[in-house]
């Protein structure tokens, strides 16, 4: 079965409406052989924030060692996100296995008339995961209630409910109290149940559950909101009895104090955490849609509010920000309450009413009809893309613009920054059948296809409505566009496949522009990605003239190629003028080793290696880059005369990115599933390149967040690190496609072991690093990251003299 075959079939349930009860889920895992059996378990239940909770929880108990599964709902783009262990999401081929498995008994369930729904075989599906990844915890985000809900299959090692607000009361009853007594439920034998409940719904949680632990202002466990602390984070303090934690979360309001005090208790229920873990791990979680602070210039918020409530706690947490004008583009579901949403919500200067790609959107004109009743100006623009993109161009620097409604409308702004449009030069029949597939084309249609891709190649993801027009338009033109066979989602996006050439796609451009469905915004996304009708910008750095050359120069005694050659710093200072007289563009000096098995080094050792060498090679005639897991290192580096920061882990640590935009640095972000690497890393992807650049994506997105705009902030893909021989020699042979984040690319390839599986490891004179690193420049890398720097330059030189021909001008 192909992934859009097993996708389409999961999708299609939801053709079945919902039932409350557990039997359904509990009868599929039976006919899996109850997979879920094993695994500790813990419930979130919550009218609203258990979505943040279940993130932050999930946060720290990774941050305390464990292998955390984590299961949400709705998603945002694609189904597997519901699903993560460790924070990486299913993967295609574990969704396509458990289809195959469960598919037979879900149809002879439906032949009887009793089909279970979408929520029941995908929370089923999630159990399953949980359960051969062997987790140690798997926290549970409750669909609808608690005592009927699908995950309620679990018997709980500990359990929450957030907060209780009329929801649902067709299913859950009419009053607060009902609804209170039915998310109880989820109580847990073994533990008190906690809950940041309040008055009378408290009173009926503590009917039904006897012991609970009350988490706010007055409960046993209090939790206080200091603030802002910068545009994204904001400070808690959290105590109970024995045990106090003042922390940064990337989450604002004041709700999520106490969000934040019930994930923060029921880590402490089910694992052996300690206060430095829960501030750590509290502060690394981040949770998309969710007053998600995009941008700072202006201030652009996503947040997916959907009921009066949850705007009533919007409205208190877009009262910490300074602001001119409030824009809003507001898109929702025609089921909710939208007079109350409005009246929750300040009153907006303008409104752009608009509608999400789903059958469940309310009409525009309704919406707009809404707020010219609250008394704002309202404009109707359907499509969520151009009415963020209109808000954003009518806005001043101090104005907010925000996006709210639905999460349907947030996951449509939202592509803005993450949308990633792969751009590949096709050549050959099996490269353009590479990228169909990779797209979920049907069989019929590669074999129809796969002659005319050899060309100019653009692999994007956009709604099904754009998707259509883009094929219609694009075939007008004499190019080609195929569509992933994955159609049975009802809103959502498609991977499409655009085949043409540069005058073609020029073409198309302009026919897009003025187009409905945000076409026009995807025209200038796409003129980007293929340098068409724009100029660059060059900011003086040395991999805006080609490829850049970065020396490694490890001042540690452990790393594996050069470890303890340069630690004196006499030693290294003559190493790095060495390695500048040889052509280095950067010099990367390093303190700590990522080898396999490397010791952490202590934050003073580091910086006593580190800093006194930055400072004595900051005047040479190269740019000084740092590579630390520490924002602290970090900081001092650059105080010392450091212009980059290299982060081989990705920012785990999540004071680096904000370090590196107070100081303007240029920010290298690195794939890694762990550094150091762990010996004996099995990690499965489904296309390496594919996955990483996903991956990358919300990393990147990070870094943007805090203030670095794309251009300085590098992607490193990662070789080596959680990645077998093969999937690096992939990924160094698809090193332009990372260019679809648009960002700079730099490859570490120095001496790693991959070269192994070419028997030119180890070799003294590192020709098949050089080797590499020519594969590598003539693939469009920006940077490599090199030990032997005269080589590698000259690697360097020959393939921009092969791009650009002998002819010197």
């Amino acid at each position: 079965m192909r992934y859009d075959e097993a996708a389409n079939f999961l999708l299609d349930l939801r053709r079945y409406r919902p039932k409350p009860g557990t039997d359904s889920t509990a009868d599929l895992l039976a006919a899996l052989g109850d997979p879920h059996e094993g695994p500790r378990y813990v419930q979130v239940a919550g009218s609203n924030g258990k979505g943040s909770t279940a993130r932050l929880l999930e946060s720290v108990l990774r941050e305390a060692g464990l292998t955390v599964g984590l299961y949400t709902s709705p998603h945002l783009d694609d189904v597997r996100e519901r699903v993560t262990v460790d924070g990486r999401r299913l993967s295609e081929a574990a969704l396509t296995e458990f289809v195959e498995a469960v598919r037979p008994h879900v149809n002879e369930r439906a032949a009887d008339g009793d089909a279970p729904t979408f929520f029941e075989v995908v929370t089923a599906m999630a159990l399953w995961q949980f359960g051969r990844e062997d987790v140690d915890v798997a926290v549970l985000e409750v669909g609808i209630g608690g005592r009927y809900d699908a995950t309620s299959v679990v018997d709980p090692a500990a359990s929450a409910v957030t907060s209780v607000s009329l929801e649902h009361t067709s299913v859950l009853g009419d009053t607060v109290e009902e609804i209170a007594r039915d998310k109880a439920h989820v109580a847990p034998e073994s533990n008190p149940l906690v809950t940041a409940t309040t008055g009378d719904a408290l009173e009926a949680v503590r009917d039904h559950a006897g012991d609970v632990v009350t988490v706010g202002g007055d409960g046993d466990v209090r939790a206080t909101y200091e603030g802002r602390t910068n545009h994204t984070e904001s400070a808690v303090s959290l105590a109970g009895s024995d045990w106090a934690v003042d922390a940064q979360i990337p989450l604002l309001g004041s709700f999520q104090a106490e969000n934040a005090g019930v994930a923060a208790t029921l880590a402490r229920q089910v694992a052996d955490v300690d206060e430095a873990t829960l501030e750590r791990g509290l502060r690394k979680a981040y949770w998309p849609g969710r007053f998600e602070v995009m941008s700072a210039d202006p201030v652009t918020v996503l947040d997916g509010a959907h009921n009066p409530a949850a705007c009533e706690a919007l409205a208190g947490t877009l009262a910490e920000f300074d602001y001119e004008n409030l824009h809003c583009v507001f898109g929702a579901m025609h089921d909710k309450d939208h007079r109350g949403m409005a009246d929750a919500l300040p009153t907006p200067d303008r409104v752009w009413a608009c509608e999400p790609d789903s059958e469940r959107a309310e009409d525009a004109d309704v919406l707009a009809t809404v707020f010219d009743e609250a008394g704002a100006d309202a404009t109707v623009t359907r499509s969520v893309e151009a009415a963020l993109d209109d808000a954003l161009d009518a806005a001043g620097e101090d104005d907010l613009v925000l996006v709210t409604g639905s999460l349907f409308a947030v996951a449509e702004a939202r592509k803005r920054w993450t949308r990633t449009n792969v751009q590949t030069d096709v050549d050959s029949l099996d490269d353009s059948r590479d990228a169909l597939e990779g797209a979920h084309v049907t069989p019929p249609g590669v074999w129809r296809m796969r002659a005319k891709g050899v060309h100019r190649v653009v692999r994007t993801r956009v709604q099904k409505r754009q998707a259509q027009y883009l094929k219609e338009e694009m075939l007008s033109l004499g190019g080609e566009c195929s569509l992933s066979g994955l159609n049975a989602q009802p809103r959502g996006y498609l991977d499409a496949v655009l085949m043409g050439t540069l005058a073609q796609f020029k073409r198309l451009a302009e026919k897009l522009d003025g187009q409905p469905y945000g076409l026009s915004v995807y025209a200038d996304e796409l003129r980007e990605t293929l340098g068409i009708q724009t100029e660059p910008v060059e900011h003086g750095y040395p991999w805006e003239d080609g490829t850049a050359v970065m020396g490694i120069l490890n001042v540690t005694p452990d790393s594996f190629h050069d470890g303890g050659e340069y630690e004196a710093v006499e030693d290294a200072v003559a190493r790095a003028e060495e390695m500048v007289e040889a052509g280095a563009d950067i010099i990367d000096v390093g303190g700590e080793s990522t080898r396999p098995g490397a010791e952490p080094v202590p934050l003073e050792e580091e910086l006593d290696r580190v800093v006194p060498v930055v400072e004595r090679i900051s005047d040479l005639d190269a740019m000084i880059s740092v590579d630390t897991r520490k924002a602290e290192v970090g900081r001092q580096a650059l105080e010392a005369g450091a212009d980059i920061l290299n982060d081989v882990t990705g920012l785990e640590d999540p004071e680096m990115r904000f370090v590196a935009a107070e100081y303007g640095a240029p920010l290298v972000v690195m794939h890694s599933i762990n550094a150091p690497v762990e010996p004996g890393e099995d990690v499965h992807y489904d296309d390496v390149v594919d996955d990483v650049i996903d991956e990358l994506t919300e990393r990147v997105l990070l870094a943007e967040k805090a203030g670095l705009p794309r251009e300085k902030i590098v992607v490193d893909p990662g070789l080596g690190f959680g990645k077998s021989a093969a999937e690096s020699f992939e990924v160094l042979d698809r090193t332009d496609e990372f260019h679809a984040l648009g960002c700079p690319v730099l490859i570490g390839h120095s001496h790693k072991s991959m070269f192994g599986a070419a028997d030119s490891y180890p070799d003294d004179g590192g020709y098949a690093t050089v080797a590499g690193t020519a594969l590598a420049a003539e693939r469009g890398a920006d940077i490599v990251r090199v030990h032997d720097v005269e080589e590698n330059v000259a690697a360097v030189k020959v393939a921009e003299r092969t791009r650009r021909g002998t002819d010197d001008e």
